[in-house]
């Protein structure tokens, strides 16, 4: 999912949420949202697996993932307490790309990413040029100290209408990002059933 280029409303509709914010998919979603692409599938009920798979489908497309990402961050989160599914969630948002959409300073993760990977952005000082990259409490993301990047990311920010979480702090004048805590189950920005995601890559 990290090099999906196909068409995004498509998948909106499929998966009946925002997953793709561009403004076509976004329309595409208002428009079509009780009619989902394809022949012959009004009225089709799903099977647990199925329903399964659209959730994992969701998280997927929603973070950018690929089927191994996904499942290397549930091998890392099964084995810790708590609830299974919130955390792996929380590894998700901790992702650099999805801290930077966020905080505002992209429309979506797929514009974060390609800022990132075009070496955009700064963790603690130091360059970071993958947008995997997992964010921990006191970590903070600046601009590459260049006028026409600054320029470009100001004015996303002036023009961002994101509600920024509590777990992070948006410096809007020196476009600085600080992670402050971690992201607990009322912070997770999709709307998802995850335990049966957590079944799903269990067996």
């Amino acid at each position: 999912m990290a090099r999906y280029h196909g068409p995004k409303g498509r998948v909106n509709r499929r998966l009946g949420t925002l997953v793709y914010e561009s403004a076509g998919a976004a329309k595409a979603l208002d428009r079509r949202s009780d009619n989902p692409p394809g022949m012959h599938i009004r009225g089709r009920r799903l099977s647990n697996w199925g329903k399964a798979s659209a959730e994992k489908q969701k998280i997927k497309h929603y973070y950018g993932l690929l089927e191994k990402q996904l499942r290397r961050y549930y091998h890392l989160v099964k084995s810790k307490k708590g609830n299974t599914g919130e955390q792996l969630l929380s590894m998700c948002e901790r992702r650099l790309d999805n801290v930077i959409r966020r905080a505002g300073l992209t429309k979506t993760r797929p514009q974060a990413r390609q800022g990132i990977v075009h070496g955009h952005f700064f963790v603690n000082g130091i360059k970071v040029t993958s947008p995997s990259y997992s964010l921990r409490p006191g970590d903070v993301i600046s601009i590459r100290p260049n006028e026409a990047i600054y320029n470009l990311y100001k004015g996303a920010a002036e023009n961002s209408s994101t509600t920024i979480p509590d777990w992070i702090t948006f410096d809007n004048e020196g476009l600085r990002v600080t992670m402050v805590g971690l992201p607990g189950a009322s912070d997770f920005s999709l709307p998802v059933e995850v335990n049966i995601v957590v079944e799903f890559l269990a067996r």
